[in-house]
Order: structure tokens, then sequence, then C-alpha cells
């Protein structure tokens, strides 16, 4: 049973991207959490549960999570950051048309800074801003749904790893949504990850991750499995 109840704190904690940051940056209140997850798990098992038995689960819900710590540490400590400025980007809606008209663009512009996201209604463009005024007058005017321009992308290039290594991409997100910036548009292309974002929040977010990456880095020289990012 015990099993069980562990299984159930790890599940929720994995669920949540709140508790994982605490526990990850060693601030979390053992106590607090188990109060606050314990209707959860109640639910679950059907039955009531000791405030003490859902602390010590906590507690090994840390050291699960820590230990998965270890290799997103390194591989965010082995990324490098590109900056790129003068980026727009153009909103489709997804029809035929559009479709082959997306395709054309990809053709005439070969080697240019050209990302392309694919959605259910919709499709982007993500594009260096010289390109805007020819690619925004391919498509008609009442299939625009957004355009944007004075934006900037971050990539973060990794290694390999991050293929198969869950939470590194998150990992990417949360100091620039911790200085409240407003992430434009984002897609990982193998083994980079694209942070699209206005001019202007362009600074802060750039010293975010290089913050962070750097952090990670003296963790990495240090021994240490789970730096305060």
């Amino acid at each position: 049973m015990v099993n069980s109840l562990s299984k159930i704190v790890q599940h929720l904690i994995d669920a949540d991207l709140s508790l994982q940051d605490a526990l990850q940056r060693d601030y979390a209140n053992y106590s607090a959490i188990a109060r606050m997850l314990r209707p959860k798990v109640e639910e679950t098992l059907k039955r009531k549960v000791k405030l003490e038995g859902l602390i010590t689960s906590v507690k090994r819900a840390r050291t699960s999570y820590s230990s998965r710590e270890e290799n997103m540490t390194r591989i965010i400590a082995e990324s490098v950051i590109h900056l790129r400025t003068d980026v727009a980007k153009v909103s489709v809606e997804k029809t035929k048309r559009n479709l082959e008209m997306m395709r054309k663009v990809l053709t005439k512009f070969p080697g240019e800074f050209l990302q392309v996201l694919e959605g259910v209604s919709a499709i982007t463009l993500i594009l260096d801003q010289k390109m805007f005024d020819n690619v925004y007058s391919i498509f008609r005017k009442e299939d625009i749904l957004d355009k944007r321009q004075k934006l900037a992308a971050i990539v973060v290039q990794s290694p390999h790893e991050i293929i198969d290594t869950p939470g590194c991409v998150i990992a990417f997100y949360n100091p620039v949504s911790r200085r409240h910036i407003n992430i434009e548009e984002t897609m990982s292309c193998f083994t980079d990850t694209i942070l699209v974002l206005r001019m202007k929040d362009i600074g802060k977010a750039f010293t975010a991750l290089t913050d962070m990456i750097a952090e990670a880095r003296k963790a990495v020289n240090r021994g240490v499995k789970t730096p305060s990012f």
C-alpha cells in the first residue's frame, strides 16, 4: 500500500510544474505539499491517509525527481544560445490553397530563416523580417489570422541527448516565464529549442537563459545534481 501511495504522489508531482520547480530549487515545504495533495490522494485511494505517510512519499518523490534532474542539468550546461533579431510571423487559416502557398514560400526562400508551424486550423510562419512583405502578400487578406513584427528568436542548441531526456525544454521556458515574459511562439527542431519573443523582452529573456546555463555549468563542475535555476 505504501508503494501505491508513493506512486500516486509521484504522479501528482509529475503533473504539476510548480511543485517540480519547488522541489528542484529546494524551497519546498514537504508538509505543505503533503496537505495540498492529500484530498487528491484520498480521492484516488478512496480512503483516508495519514499526513506523515504523505510527507514521506513527497520526500521520496523529491529523491526520484532529483535523480532525473542530473541528466537534465548536464544537457542544459552543454547548451549554447544563438540570438536572431528582426523576426516576424504570419498566421493564416489552414486551407488547401494556403498549404500550397506555404510550400511555394519554402521553395522560393531556400536557406533563409523560415520556420513553419502547422496546427489543426492554422499555419504560422516564423520568418526573417526582410521576407515579411513578400510572404504576407502571397496570402489573401481574409485568410490572415495574425501578423507580428519586431520580434526576435532565441535558439537554444543542445546536445543530442535532449531528444530522449524529459524536462529539458520546459526548463528553458521556466526562467523566461518567471520574468513574466510572453513567448509569442515556440518550437523544437531536432536539438534546437526556439523561443520567439517581442524585441522589447529579448534582453531579459537572454539574460535569464544565459544565467541558467551558467548555473548549470557551475553545478556540473561542483558535482551538484540539482542546481537552483
